[in-house]
């Protein structure tokens, strides 16, 4: 994604500060990432996240989440009637209502107090069977108990994969199935389009993403994650959309 444009949902951070590998922390993300969805791209983020017309770059952006929201959602069982789920960065919750509406208990948390708000605006009257726990915060915050499943769409793209397998190490002690999650694949376009974003003011940009070889991943994980093991995998590019989905198990 061109980082000037408002593509991705919030991204709840680690509560233990750490290094980027350019001299930030997470402290210094999570205020750039409150910035830009509270303030900087809201009106576009509520467009875009609505029935509301778009330009053509934003419809890519629009079709490329739905396609990666059914490919998670999919990812899942179609009964989750008992079942609890963590939607990490839940944005304004169009996931978090599907999962619902299969029965799952869902805790749907996000840094931004704006995208939540949204989210509570927009939940529907009846889930069915199941339920939704709206959050502001962190989504390694052990309060918030165990799941059944965790699902992180676009939500650990601003991580280094050092980081990446950090976060999902940590949300494995609270996961007893599976978590699905996306990252964005260092391929020529998005290498191309993460450049280009640099060119804009650095008051419009949205917080950088950081393209990370799929190799990258699916090894530390083996490495990192005792008991875990990388199962399916989809890669979802429409424009100016691009992003890789990845299931890791629990057998």
């Amino acid at each position: 994604m061109p980082s000037a444009d408002p593509s991705w949902p919030g991204l709840s951070q680690p509560s233990t500060p750490g290094h980027d590998g350019a001299g930030g922390t997470y402290t210094a993300r999570r205020g750039e990432l409150l910035q830009y969805f509270d303030r900087t791209a809201v009106e576009a983020w509520k467009r875009l996240t609505s029935d509301a017309p778009v330009n053509r770059i934003r419809a890519t952006v629009r079709a490329g989440r739905e396609e990666m929201r059914g490919t998670l959602l999919n990812w899942l069982p179609d009964d989750l009637r008992g079942a609890r789920i963590l939607d990490a960065g839940c944005g304004t919750g169009a996931l978090a209502v599907e999962a619902a509406r299969r029965g799952a208990h869902v805790v749907a948390i996000d840094l931004s107090p704006t995208l939540v708000g949204l989210a509570r605006e927009r939940l529907p009257h009846s889930l069915g069977a199941g339920t939704i726990d709206l959050h502001v915060g962190d989504m390694l915050d052990p309060t918030l108990g165990r799941f059944d499943h965790v699902v992180a769409m676009d939500s650990l793209i601003h991580y280094r994969a050092l980081d990446t397998i950090r976060t999902l190490a940590e949300l494995a002690k609270r996961t007893d199935r599976s978590i699905v999650f996306t990252f964005a694949p260092r391929t020529v376009m998005l290498s191309v389009m993460h450049a280009a974003g640099r060119l804009f003011p650095r008051g419009d940009r949205a917080p950088a993403i950081e393209p990370v070889r799929e190799r990258t991943i699916t090894r530390r994980i083996s490495h990192d994650l005792a008991g875990w093991f990388t199962a399916r995998t989809h890669r979802v590019s429409t424009g100016f959309y691009i992003s890789q989905a990845l299931e890791v198990v629990r057998p």
